[in-house]
């Protein structure tokens, strides 16, 4: 079989055609990727450069690259409250540690109950406990802090840390409750074979399969205990366990002059334990919300 050299150069062009075609579409898509990655990060670069900038040039243009470069911010935010900011850090690692610690231990449990042990009522509770999803938390603040109130809690770290011992996050108990239906039963059957327990069954074998997702929790546990602005507002009031939230709130005053460097400053580093934390588990946060649901 013969194939003329007019149609063979056709097919070619038709084939070049179709490449440059792909590739000038290739790059125009990364060229608006990147355009708009530029317009998401400018608010943070932004910031970045008005922490470095001289109190007199914060506001005066919208350039990310400063004219001077200054660290008399960093070190004014630091220590220029009546309290070292390294306080306020140490009680957000604090609570967001313990905030930590309580989903993972709380909510790994009642998943594994949820998903592994049949009790009487299991799905009645667990629909209650999805239903608990839909409830907006004003409704539940007056209660709650009538509640910790009453128990000489208000003005302590225990209402922001004591209730994640308790299983109240039900999206993460959901979550898991995911992840733990995609572990084969079979496991469970051949360890209570040879003689475990449930405790031991949650122990030693459920937990070690479900690393991904608990770090999936794990991860928005802290950040968003470590970006919580209104619980702390409300329950705190001594400065000495203020967090790092309500911290930069005291950068500005209403009546008085306002600290805009230090404020930025301080809301840059205030970004540095998230990202950190972020970067270093993100390969199980993928991984957790990638498998979640999935049978195996």
């Amino acid at each position: 079989m013969t194939i003329d050299a007019p149609s063979l150069t056709v097919v070619t062009e038709d084939s070049a055609g179709r490449r440059l075609r792909r590739s000038v579409g290739s790059v125009a898509a990364h060229a608006l990727l990147i355009g708009a990655s530029i317009l998401m990060l400018y608010p943070l670069l932004w910031l970045l450069s008005a922490s470095f900038r001289p109190e007199n040039e914060i506001f005066s243009g919208t350039s990310i690259w400063p004219s001077s470069w200054s660290l008399d911010a960093y070190f004014r935010g630091w220590s220029g409250l009546q309290i070292s900011f390294s306080v306020f850090f140490i009680n957000s690692f604090l609570i967001s540690i313990l905030s930590v610690i309580g989903n993972l231990i709380a909510c790994s449990l009642a998943a594994f109950a949820f998903a592994r042990v049949q009790f009487r009522g299991r799905k009645f509770w667990f629909a209650m406990m999805l239903m608990t999803l839909m409830l907006p938390g004003q409704v539940t603040l007056i209660p709650q802090y009538v509640l910790f109130r009453s128990m000489g809690w208000v003005d302590t770290i225990l209402p922001l840390v004591a209730p994640k011992f308790l299983a109240v996050d039900g999206f993460f108990i959901f979550l898991m409750v995911q992840f733990f239906r995609g572990i084969p039963k079979e496991l469970d059957e051949a360890a209570m074979m040879d003689g475990c327990s449930w405790w031991r069954i949650y122990w030693k074998i459920m937990l070690p399969l479900s690393m991904p997702v608990l770090a999936t929790a794990a991860i928005f546990t802290f950040i968003w205990t470590w970006d919580d602005f209104f619980a702390p507002l409300i329950y705190l009031n001594n400065m000495q366990q203020y967090t790092v939230m309500l911290g930069l709130r005291t950068f500005t005053d209403s009546t008085g002059e306002s600290d805009f460097g230090g404020l930025f400053a301080m809301s840059v580093l205030s970004i540095v334990p998230i990202f950190l934390f972020f970067l270093i588990f993100q390969r199980l946060l993928i991984e957790g919300i990638a498998t979640t649901g999935m049978k195996r």
